[in-house]
This record gives structure tokens, sequence and C-alpha cells, in this order.
């Protein structure tokens, strides 16, 4: 049968549920609050959790936000209230809640539920990564915002950007919950085909540069028509549209059409603050996954991740957690895995492409910064090394990081 966790905080409600779910064979685990929730959820697995909404430390519908966005919400959850609105339960099915138990329950609605959710196929999907519940750093929540707001819009928008910047996760900001979002190779089928499947959400582009002929032809046919079919175009590009249209043979009129709208993406640097986060919500889906034991990052071991530079941006993060977690030979993830992997893979000393085409102030910033992104990243954020290694004054050295818009390591050192 199956293991349920049962998070509620009054114990004759879990000593009720227990009773009845263990009647019915089913092995049953007990939390009497979010926080001994989440340390069951990462143990155990369960195959479904009945949560109370209303609980001390953290109410059910945090927790339940937490799991979505950690891409920890792989199983069925029920939410269990006797004093939630109907907005409440909305809400809680918007998140990805199964469905709602009103106190008091009979045991026949509960085994119900119960049997119904356990039978539910679509749980065993594992949620994709998200920005969602990201954004500590200015430019990350800066650029949600903003993303948010031409939601509202119709209009083609292109985003600009490094590449490796998993821009999809970003595409994703401007869909409404639920609608449809197409991606990738779309692009070769029938345009008819594509905008039927599309209907009322996203067709994104991925990378305007790798589009041949034939593709950009096909774009050009949609792209009157998807007002139409409510299908909004959000594309991807690594270069602005003139270089589009010089170094990639890209129709320099469609290329103006899709960008009515342009949005810069930030890079992975400038918002360093969020790495640590981006890192263990990746490692969690690697677990969730199954791609690899239990594993956590050591406190070190992130601040490590979050002062190396990135120079591949999101595809790069995503490459060394993956590395991370299946070489490390214990369950948590030290500084020296991170120091070895980044070491095998070669610590960033070479300038950023585009340094050379940029102006001598602009491209002797770019190499400071990588060059500042380096020192960061191999003295574990030591700001007194740094200030060693580089022969600039402490104050002199807080400064340039400033002006460079990298973050400020550790001042504890004398």
């Amino acid at each position: 049968m199956a293991q349920i966790l049962v998070v509620d905080d009054e114990i004759g409600i879990r000593e009720l549920l227990s009773e009845i779910l263990a009647d019915e064979g089913h092995q049953v685990m007990l939390a009497e609050s979010a926080g001994d929730a989440r340390r069951l959820r990462e143990r155990a697995r369960p195959d479904l959790v009945l949560l109370d909404i209303w609980m001390p430390d953290a109410d059910g519908i945090t927790l339940l936000k937490e799991w979505a966005a950690s891409g920890q919400l792989t199983m069925p959850v029920v939410m269990m209230s006797g004093h939630a609105t109907i907005e409440t339960a909305v809400e809680a099915t918007r998140i990805g809640a199964l469905d709602f138990l009103e106190k008091p329950f009979a045991s026949q609605r509960l085994l119900a539920t119960v049997k119904r959710a356990l039978r539910n196929p679509e749980t065993a999907a594992r949620p994709e990564l998200s920005l969602s519940a990201l954004g500590r750093a200015p430019a990350l929540a800066d650029a949600k915002k903003r993303l948010a707001q031409l939601a509202g819009s119709g209009a083609p928008l292109l985003l600009r950007g490094e590449r490796g910047m998993r821009p999809e996760l970003f595409a994703r900001l401007v869909a409404a919950p639920g609608a449809p979002f197409l991606a990738g190779g779309e692009l070769t089928q029938p345009p008819s085909e594509v905008l039927g499947k599309a209907a009322g959400g996203i067709l994104f582009v991925p990378d305007l540069s790798r589009l041949g002929h034939a593709e950009q032809r096909n774009l050009e046919f949609l792209l009157p028509r998807a007002e139409k079919h409510r299908v909004r175009l959000v594309s991807f590009s690594p270069l602005d549209v003139r270089s589009l249209s010089e170094k990639c043979d890209f129709d320099p009129e469609l290329g103006a059409r899709l960008g009515e709208l342009t949005f810069k993406l930030p890079a992975v640097r400038e918002f360093a603050e969020d790495v640590p986060d981006l890192a263990s919500l990746m490692l969690a889906q690697l677990v969730e996954a199954r791609v690899c034991p239990a594993r956590r990052f050591a406190i070190a071991a992130l601040n490590a991740l979050r002062h190396y530079g990135w120079p591949g941006n999101l595809g790069e993060l995503e490459s060394v957690v993956k590395d991370l977690a299946l070489s490390a030979l214990e369950e948590e993830i030290q500084l020296s895995d991170v120091e070895r992997v980044l070491g095998a893979r070669g610590v960033p000393g070479a300038l950023p492409e585009v340094a050379f085409d940029r102006p001598y102030r602009e491209a002797r910033e770019a190499f400071e910064r990588v060059y500042f992104e380096h020192l960061l990243a191999r003295e574990n954020g030591s700001m007194s090394r740094v200030a060693e290694r580089s022969g600039l004054e402490r104050t002199h050295l807080y400064r340039k990081l400033k002006a460079l818009g990298l973050p400020v390591g550790r001042r504890e050192e004398s």
C-alpha cells in the first residue's frame, strides 16, 4: 500500500487519520509542523500528503508553494482545513494541490479522496525548473517585475542576453498559468498545426541566430496570424537585430517585427545572490528524479558557487551541479568538491567573446569583472586574500567591486 504523510498541528486529527489510514493498510508518517513535514518529505518521499492549512510555524499554502517552486511537488497533496475560504481552496488548487478536505470530514469521504489521489497519473510528473520563487538579487527581482508588466501585452517580445541563459525560464514568466507554452523545434512543423497547439498561449523561439531560411519563412507566415489565434510570439537572441542580419543572414524586417518589444536579460553574475538557491533547486530536482542519491550543499560550497563568475550562465551552473551530484562521495557536497569540479573545467581565465568587439573602456571593464570573479571564487570570497593577490588596498577594492556590480566577499578577516 501507499506511504502517506499527515501534516497537522492537532494531535487528535493526526491520531484519527493515522488510525483510519493504517486500517486500510497504508504506512503513515506524522508531522505536527511545516518544519517536520519538510524533513520527512525530503527523507521519505511519500506517495501522498494530507496537509493542514493552519499551522504554527508556516501555513500549508506556504509549504505547498515551497514544494512547487523547489521541484518537490512530485506527489499528490490534499489540503485540509476547518476554516478555509473558497478563495484559499482555489489558490491551493492553482499552486498544485489535488483536492481539498473540509474538517470535520467523514471517513468515507477521506478514503475516497485518498484513493482518487493515489490513482492520479499526473502526480508522477516532475516540475520544471522555475524562477518564480527566486529574486534575492535586485537584478533578477527587477527583471521579474518588468516581465510581469510586459505579460499584459500581446505584442511580439524579443529577449536579449548572453548564451547559456536558459531564456525559456524567463519566457515562462510572461505566460499565463496553465496556458500552452510551445518551444524548441515547433517551427519545422506546418504553421497551421503550430498555431493550433499554441492557441491562447506562448510560442517561444529559443535562438533566432540559429534559424535557417525555411524556419524564418514559417515564422514570417505565423507572425501576422498569431493574433487571430491568441498566440504571442516570444523569442530570444544573443545578438541584436542588426548583428543578426549581418552575421546570421536573418531577415532584417522580420527581426524588427519580432523585436517590437525588447528586453535585456541579466546575466547570472548580475544576480549572484540567487545562485545558492538556484543550485539547491537544481540539486533537489536531480535527487527527485533519482539521478543521484540524496545530496545537499554545505554552506561553504554554496558560497563558492556564488562567487564563481559563471561565464556559461545557467547552462554552466546546471552542468556543474549535476557533476557535483554524481561525483561527490558524501551526502553533503563540500567546498573541496566544488573546487575539484570547477578546477577540472578550468576556472574562468579568458575574456568573454564580446570583449574584443567593444570600445577600450568597456573591454577593460569586462576584463576586470572576469579577473575579480576569478579571484573571489579562488579565495572563497575572502576580501583580505583578494586584496593581497590583486595588490589593491581594501577600501579601493570594495569600491572597484561595487562599480563592477560584483558581490563583496567576507569582510570579517583582518
